[in-house]
């Protein structure tokens, strides 16, 4: 046991962030940015980096299966543009979306591991993650043990994303912060490293089922880390935003954001992912110049 490697990995950031500091320079970059980035090529870009959510107490197999149709009919219906990056739903539907999913470059991706609270035992945690991948999934998404965090359990919290890491084999694996309940920047740092540290693939803002979910700072303290990390140790970490992005604006500000503290190497659906669902159909919209609603 290896009680101070956490700390002694924090140790290597800069994670004592001012919040007024981050404010007002997460501001500075979306105003002196946005109108640059405000084009068709970014609204392209943005809808082809969503991982299409259905997250609802009233999901079942049809609606699922008429979600992925839609995704399915995309190609044929919008042929110049490209596809969402993936579907995004609870993990008893992984089997239904990767059976009726027929656009090869389109991923299933599923919420595992307690979601949306983490609060439930690591077994099952750690399980979830297993059945996700052998049901078909080819992303996971779990969420942090947020009480953990703000307790400073970093090595209970660690563990549990490591056990789950290892459940995914060789499958994209994003870790949750949610950034709207640990509040300050410096601990929102501070979990954007550990997560990277215990093994995440991506790491993102917000579950979306709490009243505060992503937002501008939280993605410029994420992309900060983010960048530190890649300085350390060479290791390009993905990064999603989502919760409550719902608009062609939030999206240009968010890729803003990224390209303004990651550069254009993290502008690929491979490094960087919106969660919505509305804001598929509002994206599409703005591209097409009129208004549709293609996607569920």
């Amino acid at each position: 046991m290896e009680p101070n490697k956490y700390l002694d990995t924090l140790k290597k950031y800069e994670t004592e962030l001012d919040d007024e500091a981050v404010k007002a320079e997460t501001a500075r970059i979306i105003a002196e940015g946005y109108d640059q980035n405000n084009t068709q090529d970014v609204l392209k870009f943005s809808l082809s980096c969503i991982d299409l959510t259905s997250l609802n107490p009233t999901d079942n197999d049809e609606r699922i299966r008429e979600f992925t149709a839609r995704v399915n009919k995309f190609e044929e219906e919008y042929p110049e543009l490209e596809n969402v990056a993936s579907i995004c739903v609870y993990p008893n539907f992984a089997e239904t979306v990767s059976t009726f999913l027929d656009v090869s470059e389109v991923d299933t991706t599923v919420v595992a591991g307690g979601f949306p609270s983490s609060q439930t035992f690591n077994e099952i945690k750690v399980a979830e993650c297993a059945l996700a991948i052998t049901s078909g999934a080819d992303e996971v998404d779990i969420v942090i043990n947020v009480g953990q965090m703000l307790a400073g359990e970093y090595e209970e919290m660690c563990d549990t994303i490591q056990e789950c890491k290892e459940a995914c084999k060789d499958r994209i694996f994003k870790v949750i912060l949610e950034t709207g309940a640990l509040k300050s920047a410096s601990l929102i740092a501070k979990a954007s490293v550990l997560a990277m540290y215990a093994g995440a693939d991506f790491i993102k803002t917000s579950t979306g089922k709490i009243d505060v979910a992503a937002t501008p700072e939280a993605a410029y303290v994420m992309c900060k880390m983010i960048k530190a990390y890649y300085e350390q140790t060479g290791t390009r970490i993905g990064f999603k935003v989502a919760g409550g992005v719902r608009t062609p604006e939030d999206a240009v500000k968010y890729y803003t954001i990224v390209k303004s503290v990651l550069g254009k190497d993290w502008l690929t659906k491979d490094l960087y992912r919106i969660g919505a669902s509305s804001a598929a159909n509002n994206l599409l919209s703005a591209i097409v110049g009129k208004p549709v609603k293609h996607f569920l």
